[in-house]
């Protein structure tokens, strides 16, 4: 199991991540446009340079939706291989069997 802390952290930054979306993307429009006035991108680099950091989409990290766990995480199915294979093995995911040969 994860640290709280590191769980709780996450959940915060995709709570910011909606929260600042619809902002961050029009002030990111600004600043890639090359046909406005470089004194207007360049204000809008300023505002954005002001928004939290952990609003950033790229911040979030894939986390085990049982465990917390980040490393060795499928995305497709949203959790870790360690909490994959205990359901797996106690037969709660529909056709799936550990393999033997």
């Amino acid at each position: 199991m994860a640290k709280r802390s590191s769980i709780e952290r996450n959940l915060k930054r995709v709570k910011m991540v909606s929260r600042f979306k619809n902002k961050r993307e029009k002030l990111k429009k600004i600043v890639m446009n090359k046909s406005l006035p470089l004194n207007e991108r360049f204000q809008a680099s300023l505002q954005l340079s002001k928004i939290p950091r952990n609003s950033a989409k790229s911040r979030i990290k894939n986390r085990c939706e049982i465990t917390g766990r980040s490393r060795s995480y499928y995305r497709k199915l949203r959790m870790s291989r360690i909490a994959l294979r205990k359901l797996a093995s106690s037969g709660q995911i529909p056709g799936m069997t550990k393999a033997s040969w």
